[in-house]
């Protein structure tokens, strides 16, 4: 009986146990995600997670290379594929890839630089010669971009710190190790593993030179494996294709197939390496580069269609909704109110002084953090033109919020030798400059600089000039310069040349001025000015002689257009008075521009008036007229005169745009023109309003503004313009 007894308890157990483990859902996979890189075809990751995220399937760990990474990252931070797609809606991509904030919001003297060298041929002397960028772009507002979408506003955010393991691959361009960010900071782990070599400027990282993952391991399968233990591995491919062989003929598409064949090379290792239960997506992607971000939402529907594809075999790995909720839910992004600032560090200078930096800051302790604004901040502090990027974290230490900015200051500054070219040639005339300048910044610890240069062609020049501020913030400064000239003036009269004059000029001056912030300057300066003219052919219409001027300067120079040629909105005021000491005349001009644009079109109108307040202007003080957009038609300068008026307006169609990371656009354009010279020192038989037309293309290109343009003056007169370089 006692056995009988024992025997059924036995069963009952067995079969309340068998009961129980029914009852309990059996142990599901761990399952590794593989976001692989491809530029903008990467898009296509936002429509896969939104299929995962329809099918309930979690993951356990994701792994992420260049594009790849980006997405991977915001993902674990908790920016779900719908908020993605309207973050990547918000983004000018081509403006992300372009580092320097607005014309109007950099550094005056930066922008007066900008309009006579390039900068991309900014060469740094250092101790190891002549050094530049390391890339066509420095990542900076990329950098922010990612800072913003991971939520770095809130708190320093690390790897380490997110729900789910994360880890993104990058290259050690030095040694071509790989490397796995599985800690440390994660917008900083995402702009390195973006960083196509040559475009954008490897991120410098524990001693290492970091760029783009996709060189090593374009789709991380073993990392998830790894990283997580992974038993199912959902890989997504969006990897370039090679191009075909006949459309290897740049040294763009070289270089292209060069990083194409390296990606493709380990991709396919990777793929080696999954097995039957693994789920390998590969969207079709025909059509969109790796360049074509502004594709993204049909990236984003061609990643979808790939994942829907997948469904039954994605649905193995499905859970229920209880179990997925509670799995998401660590997921959810940090909605905490922005912190209030402490105190505010400036980190990692060399030899800019902090309080230069300081200066362009409006977050302020005790205030709470505006992330607009310190976007704002930080563009200005880059537009200084000393940085290769400008950073930032939020250090949280024992219960105080610390920002912290981090200026990188260029590597191969601040010694620069900077160039220019100046190529006009037209159905009458032709001229030609080359100029090159030697340029020392930060002297001294208030920022003096030191540029000195010079010009060869049909104007030859060369001068030096050293600005001393008197103050850390640059408020106000004193600045002297000397410099030679020597130019040929070409006299008119009825349409003709008659004469041809060389004119040599010393000058020199000193000014005492102001800053107005990012607005432009003030100056109040003492000039000197001799000139020595000679009739070098034809006949001596006008004085050859020796003259010496001086006097009072004051010069209001605001410039606020948002690009320093081609602008498609802003405005630019010149005024500048100059009374002589001994001549008894005063000459007062005043140069006034605006644009104004609507979707393609914009709008350009300008108004110059010069003149005498008092006296009358000798022919060493005279402005002129004629040349392309300035009385089209006439030669450059063909009217010389003591006093004119001048008025123009300009239509123009933006019909193109440079590839990414190229700056500037193509336009079409058409521009009416009038103008009215009295006190005439040339052509004096033209007594009244001269109207002048033009039709032209022209853009802004990585050889600075290009013009090719057709114009036309009353009275029969009209010339063909092409322009290449700097004015």
């Amino acid at each position: 009986m006692t056995r009988m007894l024992a025997g059924k308890a036995m069963i009952l157990m067995l079969v309340v146990s068998t009961v129980a483990q029914a009852a309990e859902p059996a142990a599901r996979p761990r399952i590794g995600l593989v976001l692989g890189g491809g530029g903008a075809r990467g898009t296509a990751h936002v429509g896969v997670l939104e299929v995962l995220e329809k099918l309930h399937v979690p993951v356990d760990c994701v792994a992420g290379t260049s594009m790849g990474s980006l997405v991977a990252g915001a993902y674990v931070s908790g920016i779900g594929p719908q908020e993605m797609m309207n973050r990547l809606a918000q983004v000018d991509w081509r403006d992300l890839f372009d580092d320097n904030p607005s014309h109007a919001e950099t550094n005056y003297r930066e922008r007066r630089l900008e309009q006579s060298y390039y900068p991309g041929l900014e060469f740094g002397l250092t101790d190891h010669g002549l050094q530049t960028a390391h890339g066509l772009v420095g990542g900076q507002k990329i950098k922010l971009f990612f800072n913003t979408l991971v939520g770095s506003e809130r708190g320093e955010r690390t790897i380490e710190s997110l729900p789910i393991p994360l880890s993104i691959i990058a290259t050690d361009i030095g040694t071509g190790e790989r490397v796995a960010f599985r800690t440390g900071e994660l917008s900083a782990a995402m702009r390195a593993s973006m960083s196509v070599p040559a475009l954008l400027s490897p991120v410098k990282y524990q001693g290492r030179n970091l760029v783009d993952g996709g060189l090593v391991d374009n789709l991380p399968v073993d990392e998830v494996k790894k990283r997580c233990n992974a038993d199912v591995v959902i890989a997504v491919d969006v990897g370039s294709p090679l191009f075909k062989p006949e459309e290897v003929d740049s040294l763009g598409a070289v270089t292209g197939q060069m990083i194409n064949i390296l990606t493709e090379q380990n991709a396919n290792a990777s793929r080696a390496m999954l097995k039957p239960e693994d789920v390998y997506i590969k969207p079709d992607l025909e059509g969109i580069t790796a360049a074509d971000f502004n594709k993204f939402r049909e990236g984003a529907e061609r990643g979808r269609k790939a994942a829907e594809a997948m469904s039954d075999k994605l649905r193995r790995y499905s859970v229920s909704e209880a179990q997925y909720t509670a799995w998401a839910n660590k997921l959810k992004p940090d909605t905490r109110e922005l912190p209030r600032i402490d105190e505010i560090q400036i980190a990692g200078l060399k030899n800019v002084n902090p309080e230069a930096v300081r200066k362009h800051l409006h977050v302020h302790p005790g205030e709470q953090l505006n992330t607009k604004q310190l976007d704002r901040d930080i563009g200005h502090i880059y537009g200084d033109g000393d940085y290769e990027s400008v950073d930032y974290s939020l250090l949280t230490t024992r219960d105080r919020n610390i920002l912290r900015i981090t200026p990188t200051e260029k590597n191969w500054g601040p010694n620069y030798l900077r160039f220019g070219l100046n190529l006009e040639a037209s159905s009458k005339e032709n001229d030609i400059g080359l100029r090159v300048a030697y340029h020392k910044k930060w002297i001294n610890s208030l920022g003096a600089e030191w540029l000195t240069g010079g010009q060869i062609g049909e104007r030859k020049t060369i001068f030096t000039e050293f600005y001393q501020p008197l103050d850390p913030r640059q408020r106000f400064f004193v600045e002297p310069q000397i410099g030679l000239s020597r130019d040929t003036l070409k006299v008119y009269q009825n349409d003709n040349r008659i004469a041809e004059y060389e004119i040599r000029e010393k000058r020199a001056a000193l000014y005492l001025g102001a800053n107005a912030g990012v607005f432009g300057q003030i100056r109040l300066g003492r000039l000197y000015r001799n000139l020595d003219s000679s009739v070098e052919t034809g006949a001596p219409t006008l004085p050859a002689e020796e003259r010496t001027l001086k006097g009072w300067s004051v010069l209001v120079d605001f410039d606020q257009f948002d690009r320093a040629f081609f602008p498609t909105k802003g405005w630019r005021a010149n005024i500048g008075y100059f009374r002589e000491d001994d001549l008894d005349y005063g000459r007062l001009s005043a140069d006034l521009r605006a644009a104004y644009s609507w979707r393609e079109y914009v709008l350009n109108g300008r108004f110059y008036y010069l003149g005498a307040k008092p006296g009358k202007l000798p022919l060493a003080d005279a402005g002129a007229l004629g040349g392309f957009l300035n009385l089209s038609g006439f030669v450059r300068n063909q009217i010389v005169a003591g006093n004119i008026r001048f008025a123009s307006i300009r239509g123009e169609k933006i019909i193109g745009k440079m590839p990414l990371v190229l700056s500037g656009d193509l336009r079409a354009g058409l521009s009416l023109e009038a103008g009215k010279a009295r006190d005439r020192f040339t052509e004096t038989n033209l007594n009244d309003w001269q109207k002048a037309a033009s039709i032209y293309l022209g853009g802004e290109t990585p050889v600075g503004p290009v013009y090719l343009g057709y114009g036309f003056a009353k009275g029969g007169m009209s010339s063909v313009y092409l322009f290449l370089g700097f004015p």
